[in-house]
């Protein structure tokens, strides 16, 4: 069967979001072209390591070919009703000729399949806007266990299993 592949030459807004409850919520990946919006599931630590690796990156970046603009605000997150598929791989490459940072997003699947695959090429200020929201976003989940890192249970006043 063949899968839905996505590969724009231009994104005009990314960023990140979730839809739940604090400890059941559901995060997602946002890119939109135009009246375009794509919406991919992910974990809360594939949009934490996917931030804090592009900061990484930018540093890492040969100096832009023009000044940055001002700083961008992350977009607004628009609920999705489903996503359109489930994030299984993600991966960065650096595009000198158009100076935009490509996020390679593969699907998650469980048999052989041939899994959807997107691109959206983004600039140097979407992926910082990105990185301060994803920072936000993972940070207004439950706070960590000081001994194991697991989310603590906010209805059991803290309680975290490991404490046993």
């Amino acid at each position: 069967m063949e899968r839905p592949e996505i590969d724009w030459d231009d994104t005009d807004a990314f960023t990140a979001g979730a839809v739940g409850p604090e400890g059941r919520r559901i995060f997602f990946l946002q890119a939109r072209r135009g009246n375009e919006v794509v919406s991919l599931k992910v974990e809360k630590q594939q949009v934490s390591g996917l931030a804090e690796f592009l900061d990484g990156l930018l540093e890492d970046l040969p100096e832009a070919p023009e000044p940055p603009g001002d700083p961008v605000e992350a977009p607004e997150f628009l609920e999705p009703d489903e996503p359109a598929w489930v994030v299984g791989n993600l991966g960065v490459a650096y595009q000198q000729t158009t100076d935009r940072l490509v996020l390679t997003v593969q699907e998650l699947l469980r048999d052989d399949d041939v899994p959807a695959e997107a691109r959206f090429p983004l600039r140097r200020e979407q992926v910082m806007a990105f990185v301060v929201r994803a920072r936000e976003l993972v940070a207004a989940g439950r706070p960590p266990c000081q001994w194991c890192g697991a989310p603590l249970e906010t209805a059991n006043e803290g309680w975290c299993p490991c404490a046993n």
